[in-house]
């Protein structure tokens, strides 16, 4: 019977004609398969881990194979919890181990440092651990001494050879011959499932649906094949995109995460430090400093379209656009038409805040309040804890000038006698002065003191009660008219 494009060119399972191990395969295979040791796969997406584990696990003895889990799966993840916490023993494949919790992460290298001091399968499982780039250093600092007992390996992108012979055997089971078969390794990069997908698109083009008798050469038209594949991808994955670019509470000026995700998606790279993609590029300085310790992972955990597709850590701010698919469907998109879809507005000024809290240390649990229920609702907000980090070896007195002067859209400020008397906030008064006639300073009245610089016909916001239940005022009298105000 004559093989089938998609069984030979396959984008979705394990493939057999055109699956190629990775240089490191068999000291894959012999960690997995020696009783009790742990085993650690690391590499970003699309190099194959998960396929070239499938392939070791389908060739083992049915007796000694390990049971495949994933932490994408509510159940899976309910199953592993409870194999950390040593309820069940086996063999067993954990998958995507960077989205488990950090305490399940951190019980799982526990356990894998007892199953590699002991050999003792009766007493401990049988774990093989999964995950994106450097998820094994990640283990080893878990646990400093479980290293040299644990099979870690690293899977990185197809070489030039190795793409080559896929593409090979799969001219072979096909009895075709592709006109350019570097040109695909020069679009794919090595990326396993895009070299799989362009091979099979270049096919449909072509009308090779199947082995045929005689051979046939497969011309490949890179930007026909590249637009057909675009445009295949964009029903499955545009909505997600868009969710993740409109943020979680959506605003026309509130765009950082479409100019991050751009960012990465230009930068080539599927897996990024946010940190450093941040320091090294100003454009998006602002934007993702403003995202990464706690919006973004607020804005995945409420979109379940988004999460499936993108992941975040808040701890190392490692951001992952972790299907390949996804990946190239970014670097390939028409970004202008999406700002355009999402609904962004263009703006001759680009705010690097929302709003910025001037207030005395007397009043920092309020500020910090308004901060947190502000950030919360997707708000664009400097209060000077949360970006400590972000300006070590930096003087207050010039960031605050320009923070308070023209880098945020308004100023919230907490009046009283505090404000009044205290040296930061009379700086910091004395720097958006000039903005308090353009409408873009909103007092918040914490007593009856006059503040000089702050005429008194200036309408504001009134909050003088601070006793009990202050929170829930505070709701109330502040946050929903701010976001108003923002809206």
């Amino acid at each position: 019977m004559a093989k089938r494009l998609e069984e030979v060119f396959v984008t979705e399972g394990v493939p057999t004609d055109t699956f190629v191990p990775p240089p490191n395969y068999n000291e894959i295979l012999v960690d997995i398969r020696s009783p009790g040791k742990p085993v650690v796969i690391e590499g970003q997406s699309g190099t194959g881990k998960t396929t070239a584990v499938k392939r070791i696990q389908a060739a083992l003895d049915p007796g000694a194979m390990p049971t495949y889990l994933s932490a994408r799966k509510t159940r899976d993840v309910e199953r592993i919890t409870r194999i950390a916490e040593r309820s069940e023993n086996g063999a067993f494949i954990i998958d995507d181990f960077h989205r488990l919790s950090p305490a399940t992460r951190t019980a799982l290298a526990d356990l894998a440092k007892l199953a590699a001091e002991e050999f003792d399968l009766e007493n401990y499982p049988k774990l093989i651990i999964i995950g994106i780039n450097e998820v094994g250093s990640a283990l080893i600092q878990f646990v400093p001494d479980i290293a040299k007992r644990v099979g870690i390996h690293r899977i990185a992108p197809a070489s030039k050879d190795l793409t080559l012979r896929l593409i090979e055997n799969g001219c072979a089971a096909l009895n075709i011959r592709f006109e350019k078969p570097d040109a695909i390794f020069d679009e794919s990069q090595g990326d396993y499932w895009l070299t799989q997908q362009l091979c099979q698109t270049a096919c449909t083009v072509a009308n090779v649906l199947e082995e045929g008798r005689d051979q046939v050469t497969v011309p490949v038209d890179l930007a026909r094949v590249r637009a057909v594949v675009v445009e295949r991808l964009r029903s499955a994955y545009y909505p997600a995109v868009k969710e993740f670019c409109r943020g979680r509470r959506f605003r026309p000026s509130n765009d950082p995460y479409f100019k991050m995700l751009r960012v990465v998606a230009e930068a080539g790279q599927p897996v990024v430090d946010l940190t450093a993609l941040a320091n090294s590029n100003d454009e998006v300085r602002g934007s993702i400093n403003n995202i990464k310790d706690a919006r973004l992972a607020n804005l995945l955990d409420s979109k379940e379209l988004a999460s499936r597709y993108f992941f975040y850590s808040p701890e190392t701010t490692t951001f992952a656009v972790e299907d390949p698919a996804v990946f190239y469907f970014l670097r390939h998109l028409d970004w202008d038409a999406l700002r355009t879809d999402c609904g962004f507005r263009g703006r001759d000024d680009a705010f690097e805040f929302d709003v910025a809290i001037s207030f005395a240390g007397e009043n920092r649990d309020l500020a910090k309040y308004i901060a947190n229920q502000l950030l919360s609702l997707d708000v664009q907000v400097f209060y000077d804890e949360n970006f400590e980090t972000n300006y070590l070896g930096k003087t207050w007195s010039k960031e605050f000038a320009r923070i308070f002067g023209s880098a945020s859209r308004y100023v919230v400020c907490l009046l009283d006698a505090h404000h009044q008397e205290k040296i930061w906030p009379t700086f910091e008064r004395e720097v958006f002065a000039p903005r308090v006639q353009r409408g873009e300073v909103i007092p918040i009245y914490l007593d009856d003191t006059p503040v000089v610089g702050m005429p008194k016909d200036i309408v504001g916001l009134m909050f003088k009660d601070r006793s009990d239940g202050w929170e829930a005022r505070a709701d109330n009298d502040i946050l929903f008219k701010l976001i108003d105000k923002l809206d």
